[in-house]
C-alpha cells in the first residue's frame, strides 16, 4: 500500500510523550505512534455506530486490520454517524 504524506503540528509536550512511547520500544517509530493514534480516534467514533452482531472485541479487530491496510475517506467515515 502506497502512504501519502502529511504534515502535522504538535507542541512540544505532545512531542515528548510521542518520542517516550518511540524510546520505550511501544512504537517503531513516531509516524507509527500517530497512526495508531487516528486508528484509535477513527474507532471510537465507529463505536457507537458499529451493529452487535457477533462478538464485539471481533469486530473492533477486523475494523482495525481494515483501517491499516486500505485507504478511507474521513468524511465517508464521519457522514455514517449522522
Amino acid at each position: 500500500m502506497t502512504m501519502e504524506t502529511m504534515q502535522i503540528r504538535m507542541g512540544q509536550g505532545l512531542i515528548q510523550r510521542v518520542d517516550k512511547l518511540v524510546k520505550t520500544g511501544i512504537y517503531t517509530n513516531r509516524s507509527d505512534a500517530i497512526r495508531d493514534a487516528v486508528r484509535r480516534l477513527i474507532l471510537s467514533e465507529l463505536i457507537g455506530i458499529i451493529p452487535n452482531k457477533e462478538n464485539s472485541v471481533k469486530q473492533i479487530k477486523t475494523l482495525r486490520r481494515k483501517l491499516s491496510k486500505e485507504k478511507f475517506d474521513l468524511e465517508k467515515i464521519n457522514k455514517l454517524a449522522d
